[in-house]
């Protein structure tokens, strides 16, 4: 068993910067893929961004690429996301994931959630 806790949602302008966070605790995950996720009301949890524990791989989903940046910080067991130039789009309730597989970007292949923290962006 794997808990997740997000933390750091809240409202921003546009052209703002959030960071998040997830802590971890219970089983040992050295070996997981974490991951963030994100859904707006009436559609779809979507990928973006993953990074593999134990050696910091990354993969963005292309709506945040070169504007987010997922980290991770090993001896706190947890994971970041550095939100940059954030947009009105961006607004949504953001979910830290942990699954077996390496930089995975669909929600099935994940098997641990965190509670979700709300982002928003006014324009």
């Amino acid at each position: 068993q794997v808990l997740l806790v997000e933390s750091g949602g809240g409202l921003v302008q546009a052209g703002g910067s959030l960071r998040l966070s997830c802590a971890a605790s219970g089983r040992t995950f050295w070996s997981y893929t974490m991951g963030w996720f994100r859904q707006a009301p009436g559609k779809e949890r979507e990928f973006v961004a993953a990074i593999s524990w134990n050696i910091g791989r990354t993969l963005y989903a292309d709506s945040v690429k070169g504007r987010f940046t997922i980290s991770r910080d090993k001896d706190k067991n947890t994971v970041y996301l550095q939100m940059n130039t954030l947009k009105p789009e961006d607004t949504a309730v953001y979910y830290c994931a942990a699954g077996g597989r390496n930089l995975a970007t669909m929600t099935a292949q994940y098997d641990y959630w965190g509670q979700g923290t709300q982002v928003t962006v006014s324009s």
